[in-house]
């Protein structure tokens, strides 16, 4: 029989043991939290100090038709790169839509913005903005969201779309069934036949686009990965002129073991454009030593960049790099003298 007195020392002891723990973990937790504090100051500034090593001009926007440009729009914590060559046009992935899957309440996405940005860069005398190709790098709705607008935007002709087949095999089960990455990547495809665009889903490991060079990774996914999520189904493209390079990382991390998958094969690069926005998993020491930047753009801004991403750039590597939200865009512009120049505000 449970007697009130020893039932109120049994809850009183209870107490006792929680609050303890409660007490433990906030000892625990605090320092913690005010270490990462002080080791992200320490990396930000560290960061604007490497950053003085590079100059960046605003972009002025002349109208060459034979600039060779990669455009890293300002689509905040999400991917839209534009590739510029002898006049001819590329779209690497879209910006979020306005109807992200994860979102619970209505939103705006960054649909307008792309679209705008391609009317004042690709637009021709007759109205029209033709784009040689676009390609999806993976399933997410922040890369691939506002493909659904574009694809059906009535000015917007698109020649060839690559998009590797959807491998439900790849994805967490939280991907499919609250973030839709089977729906969306349905959309995509449907839009794509509706509009009568072709469609190439063998993806080559290598295209051939005016001036540059692109070489593709993880073209075909791999059964290692299957379980990992659909960011271990990103394609990561190296963009080669002459002996300068960048590499667009998509969403390829450390953390789903898609780093040590294609580091090898990448060599070493000019301008890395990071993975999965400097988030947790991405761009780690092993990788950042392997190819050997000598800057990185990161399509986030500053803030949401993680601590320990910022510590692999400045205390590991000594790399400066570059938020496109806090830039507004960034444009890196390969020069026939073999250099490439990094402008900013292009918004």
């Amino acid at each position: 029989f449970i007697t009130k007195r020893s039932f109120s020392q049994y809850l009183t002891v209870n107490i006792m043991k929680k609050n303890k723990a409660k007490f433990i973990a906030t000892w625990i937790a605090v320092p913690v939290f005010i270490i990462c504090f002080i080791l992200d100051i320490i990396t930000v500034v560290l960061g604007n100090f490497y950053v003085k090593r590079i100059e960046i001009y605003q972009e002025p926007f002349l109208q060459d038709t034979s600039s060779d440009r990669i455009h890293f729009l300002n689509t905040a914590n999400s991917d839209c790169i534009l590739i510029e060559s002898n006049g001819h046009f590329a779209l690497i992935d879209s910006g979020e839509g306005d109807n992200n899957p994860r979102k619970k309440y209505s939103h705006s996405g960054f649909e307008n913005t792309v679209i705008d940005y391609l009317n004042k860069v690709c637009k021709n005398k007759d109205g029209l903005i033709h784009l040689d190709f676009i390609l999806g790098t993976h399933y997410h709705y922040d890369h691939v969201g506002a493909f659904h607008r574009i694809i059906n935007e009535r000015n917007i002709v698109i020649d060839k779309a690559y998009f590797k087949p959807f491998d439900k095999k790849l994805d967490k089960k939280y991907e499919i069934t609250r973030w839709k990455t089977d729906e969306i990547a349905s959309q995509i495809i449907n839009d794509l036949n509706n509009n009568k665009i072709e469609l190439i889903s063998r993806i080559p490991e290598v295209l051939d686009f005016e001036d540059f060079s692109l070489y593709l990774f993880n073209t075909k996914n791999v059964s290692d990965l299957y379980g990992k999520g659909e960011n271990a189904g990103s394609i990561g493209i190296k963009v080669v002129k002459q002996q300068k390079s960048v590499f667009l990382a998509s969403d390829i991390t450390a953390s789903t073991g898609l780093e040590d998958l294609v580091m090898d094969k990448i060599g070493k690069v000019d301008i890395l454009k990071a993975g999965h926005h400097g988030y947790f998993g991405s761009s780690s020491a092993k990788f950042l030593k392997k190819i050997s930047p000598d800057c990185v753009i990161v399509t986030n801004q500053l803030g949401k960049v993680y601590p320990n991403v910022k510590w692999n750039f400045t205390m590991s590597a000594h790399i400066p790099f570059f938020a496109t939200y806090d830039h507004n865009g960034i444009i890196a512009t390969f020069t026939d003298d073999n250099s490439i120049v990094l402008t900013d505000n292009i918004h």
